[in-house]
């Protein structure tokens, strides 16, 4: 039986111990959003979800057995608000728990005012789905940057930067599973199909960094992609040949919207095409498909305009 949203799975790939993860339902839409959990001597949530769902992961931190005054650890990849619109709710049930933020935008989960508008502005109808984030406590913040490492016991979360995607995006290693969580750098892992998807929202989307982004998580040379979209994924001997897949996912999709932008003339004509053409219907359902393509394009589209 496939287990169900909410369900505590392990992650059994590769050499992985004392890693779980659980879809949190995001968007309504099966194996789409993910959050990790590190049970180690000092316990850690990676990822948070929308906050619509959040009593999903306390669930599972009760299953597991993680007291909710013992969880130390709440960490996200960057601050857009589908891997870190939870971790106020989280916070709040987890007292001693602080929150690991990529220093480029914890100011803005503190006061998350602007971050809430460029969201909407951002995935317009879908934010049906999300819920307010509540704004973090500064005393309980820790920003992270590049080379810091936040030690678990038996694990650690090595922070590399990962600019591509976001401006404030890091990826996290962990050694001891020979594991990077990748947020959104290594792009939209979909299990059931197994294939990569583009992940280029606006206002940040970089290409050139992008590619750069997957350079970095080459040099790492990971066993296992854990994708808070969506899953673990054991890589091997393969991960070179799965960054370049993606990376080549990438360029094809951004040449693809100059492309039509180039024939159509009309930005409003481009994000429409590429809306009703979802190839990506029948796994995540045309709602979500035709949202997350309008919002991929408009993101390319703005990185086009930083060209010029």
């Amino acid at each position: 039986m496939e287990p169900d949203i909410g369900d505590v799975r392990e992650v059994t790939v590769g050499d992985c111990t004392d890693c779980y993860y659980l879809d949190t339902g995001m968007y309504d839409v099966p194996e789409y959003g993910a959050a990790y959990i590190l049970d180690d001597e000092r316990p850690a949530v990676v990822e948070t979800g929308l906050g619509t769902n959040h009593e999903l992961i306390l669930e599972a931190l009760d299953e597991l057995g993680i007291e909710r005054s013992a969880l130390e650890v709440i960490a996200v990849t960057h601050i857009h608000l589908d891997h870190a619109g939870g971790a106020g709710f989280l916070a709040e049930a987890c007292p001693n728990a602080d929150v690991y933020v990529p220093a480029a935008g914890a100011g803005l989960l503190i006061d998350p005012e602007r971050l809430v508008a460029g969201t909407k502005a951002a995935v317009g109808e879908q934010w049906e789905y999300y819920v307010e984030p509540r704004p973090l406590d500064e005393e309980r913040v820790v920003e992270i940057e590049d080379g810091d490492v936040v030690d678990l016991g038996d694990h650690e979360l090595r922070v590399h930067e990962a600019p591509g995607h976001a401006f404030h995006q890091v990826v996290f290693e962990d050694p001891a599973n020979d594991a990077v969580f990748t947020g959104d750098a290594a792009g939209i892992w979909v299990p059931s199909t197994e294939e990569i998807r583009e992940t280029s929202p606006p206002s940040d989307f970089h290409l050139e960094q992008c590619l750069e982004d997957c350079e970095t998580l080459k040099s790492i040379d990971p066993d296992v992609l854990c994708y808070t979209h969506y899953g673990p994924r054991e890589v091997g001997d393969d991960v070179d040949r799965a960054l370049e897949e993606y990376a080549t996912v990438l360029g094809e999709w951004v040449d693809a919207v100059e492309t039509k932008r180039a024939e159509l003339g009309d930005d409003d004509a481009v994000i429409e095409h590429f809306a009703t053409s979802s190839e990506m219907v029948d796994v995540w359902g045309e709602e979500k498909a035709t949202a997350e393509a309008a919002m991929n394009t408009r993101g390319v589209l703005g990185h086009l305009d930083g060209r010029d």
